[in-house]
């Protein structure tokens, strides 16, 4: 379904330089990695040897982990050999390896597993991104803590910013945005307990919730866009209900109040844990998601610190 050659005619669909796939070849689902210059790597598979494959964020990607908002511009990331020829293709960065990176094979596609794309994404993402990316990736059961502890000591790039993530992670948390809730508590000296599920006075089950603010009543969590749906909707009150009536709060906060309107989720904690409100307190997360992938700033400093291979030449190249 892809050829490394030119090939002429409606039924062929240009890759990259001198990569061809069909037209009628098995498409991907709508949310195919928004990284990829054209939703077909099998048709980039091609340019690497036998030994290369996927890594960093397109392997992520294959392996199925949720990943923040990946900018326009964001290259294929390959691993090769230390002496395999490098392809000379827009929108590919390589990385070269003494040692085989271990692999598998996902639908087709030869991808690193999920600790060496993670140690390879490392590299490139920012503190905060990179702990969301390891929070899903335990959370699906991908990899493992100690996997990725022994990974981080290792001389490997990417293993020091490993290591200095690894604090931070949880696995507890279904989505990303609910991470990102977690992380803003902790970045405001706020103790937490993930997926916690609250009791009445008799013992039983309330719900499960998405953190709980340790030593208080508070549950706070993300409520995305499925919680306004009609059905949703309905049991979500029929929840809170119940969270109300067993003596405890339940608090929502959307993606926007978390990224933008973060002072009156910081009120909320204050209030919650019994100490005076200061805004200042605020400072530290907002700086951390200004360098990360949801703010323009980050996405455009992520694209400046990917270096990417040159373009092909007439003439030469592989």
């Amino acid at each position: 379904m892809a050829v490394r050659g030119h090939r002429r005619g409606n039924e062929w669909k240009n890759v990259t330089y001198a990569v061809h796939r069909r037209t009628d070849a098995p498409r991907p689902p709508d949310d195919h990695p928004p990284h990829w210059p054209e939703p077909d790597p099998a048709g980039w598979q091609l340019l690497m040897t036998g030994n290369g494959c996927f890594t960093g964020l397109t392997a992520l990607e294959v392996w199925g982990v949720s990943l923040p908002p990946i900018p326009d511009g964001c290259p294929v990331f390959m691993a090769l050999g230390k002496n395999d020829p490098r392809p000379m293709r827009r929108g590919v960065h390589t990385s070269r390896h003494i040692a085989q990176v271990d692999f598998a094979v996902v639908r087709g596609l030869r991808v690193a597993t999920p600790a060496e794309a993670l140690v390879a994404a490392a590299r490139w993402l920012s503190k905060l991104d990179l702990v969301l990316v390891i929070d899903n990736a335990l959370h699906r059961g991908l990899v493992d803590l100690d996997e990725l502890v022994r990974i981080s000591r290792t001389r490997r790039p990417g293993a020091r910013a490993l290591r200095a993530a690894l604090p931070l992670v949880d696995g507890g948390a279904e989505s990303l945005p609910e991470t990102l809730l977690r992380l803003l508590h902790v970045w405001c000296d706020v103790e937490v307990e993930t997926q916690c599920i609250p009791v009445d006075e008799n013992g039983v089950e309330i719900a499960r919730t998405d953190i709980w603010l340790v030593g208080t009543t508070s549950h706070h969590e993300y409520d995305g866009d499925e919680h306004e749906k009609a059905p949703r909707r309905v049991k979500d009150l029929q929840r809170s209900r119940r969270i109300d009536k067993a003596g405890h709060v339940r608090r929502g906060y959307t993606l926007g109040d978390l990224l933008h309107r973060s002072v009156p989720v910081l009120e909320d904690m204050d209030r919650a844990v019994g100490r005076q409100h200061d805004p200042l307190r605020i400072r530290p997360w907002v700086e951390l998601i200004r360098q990360s992938l949801y703010f323009p700033s980050g996405r455009a400093a992520f694209l400046e610190r990917v270096p990417t291979c040159p373009p092909r030449r007439r003439g030469g190249g592989a």
